[in-house]
């Protein structure tokens, strides 16, 4: 039997239910204590694992067309805290406080890698160069995103300390393992190549146990006691209006650019997404533990969001004919039939 189209995909169904599971059966005492510990190992093997994949031949190779780089860490990075803060007399009203550092922490995260690139690749963009640009936002968002925490969420949310002691903290569990398996890649790398599926079960599960612990601490606080249905609509509205603002925004400055349509593709994918597998483990290390439930709301809903949109587009991108293409078809249709 067909999977109906409209359906969500298995993670994004799992998500919601870790979400019913905290709410009902939140863990306190010595279990909340021993999933924090759980969590922890599991975010550090997790980025472990990344630096491990990742391929430094896919970042050289893609790194000399550093304007579209540019254009997509700029997006990315400045792009969305702007929008975050400009639109802030527009969000508030819609959303809670705790929800609206959500939504400026989620403008602060790097671009997702997978997903951007298979977008790009559907739609017949420029793939190295999203390769490039999705590892590099990837990585720099370990140093950029506390930096840009420090800067425009800490006044509105509870953060775990001062912004050096954040960055303290993300070097210890996120940069330290990522280094460590980027320094073993030429001892492991073939292994972790052969067995991505173990990857794709560290990834999504870590992140599983984040939200549990988030939402089991967010449920504690009495989360769902603050949260009326009209701020989850309210929410959903945001969501939609900051995606809509950076699909615009980089369509049009890539075309103003003089950009290809390949790269035109690259950019849009690239500097529009924002990444759970980063932003989940992260906020757990950056923001206080009875916040983090709130703040990781507006970046799941977010993420369900930017998949159903950006899939639409691609198909419909990619089904379009380029120009060699349809100058091949042409002539091949001219072209007299051979006897």
């Amino acid at each position: 039997m067909a999977r109906p189209k409209l359906l969500p995909d298995n993670f994004t169904l799992a998500l919601v239910g870790t979400v019913i599971i905290a709410s009902f059966l939140p863990c306190r005492g010595s279990a909340a204590v021993a999933f924090n510990w759980i969590t922890n190992v599991a975010i550090g093997l997790l980025f472990f694992l990344h630096g491990a994949k990742l391929s430094r031949e896919a970042i050289i190779a893609g790194a000399t067309h550093w304007r579209l780089h540019l254009v997509v860490l700029l997006s990315t990075f400045a792009l969305f805290p702007l929008l975050g803060l400009a639109l802030k007399p527009v969000l508030l009203p819609l959303v809670t406080p705790a929800l609206y550092t959500g939504i400026l922490f989620l403008c602060t995260l790097p671009s997702t890698v997978q997903s951007s690139i298979a977008f790009t690749s559907m739609a017949k963009g420029n793939v190295p160069a999203a390769v490039c640009s999705a590892s590099a936002s990837s990585l720099l968002g370990i140093f950029i995103t506390p930096a840009l925490v420090g800067l425009v969420v800490s006044n509105h949310g509870a953060t775990t300390g001062s912004p050096w002691h954040t960055v303290g903290n993300i070097t210890l569990q996120l940069l330290v393992p990522f280094i460590a398996g980027q320094l073993l890649r030429p001892a492991i790398g073939k292994w972790i190549d052969k067995h991505r599926a173990l990857l794709k079960f560290v990834d999504q599960g870590s992140i599983l146990l984040v939200v549990y612990v988030a939402f089991s601490e967010a449920v504690n606080e009495g989360i769902w006691h603050s949260i009326s249905l009209a701020t989850l609509a309210g929410l959903l509205a945001v969501n939609i209006l900051l995606l809509a603002a950076a699909l615009f925004i980089t369509a049009f400055t890539a075309k103003r650019l003089g950009f290809s349509r390949a790269d035109q593709i690259t950019i849009i994918f690239c500097g529009s997404k924002k990444s759970l597998a980063s932003g989940i483990p992260m906020a757990k290390v950056i923001f206080a533990s009875h916040a983090v439930g709130a703040v990781v709301l507006p970046l799941m809903l977010f993420h369900q969001i930017q998949l159903m949109v950006c899939a639409v587009l691609a198909q419909r991108w990619g089904a379009r004919k380029t120009a060699p293409e349809a100058a091949r078809e042409t002539k091949s249709v001219g072209a007299p039939a051979r006897r």
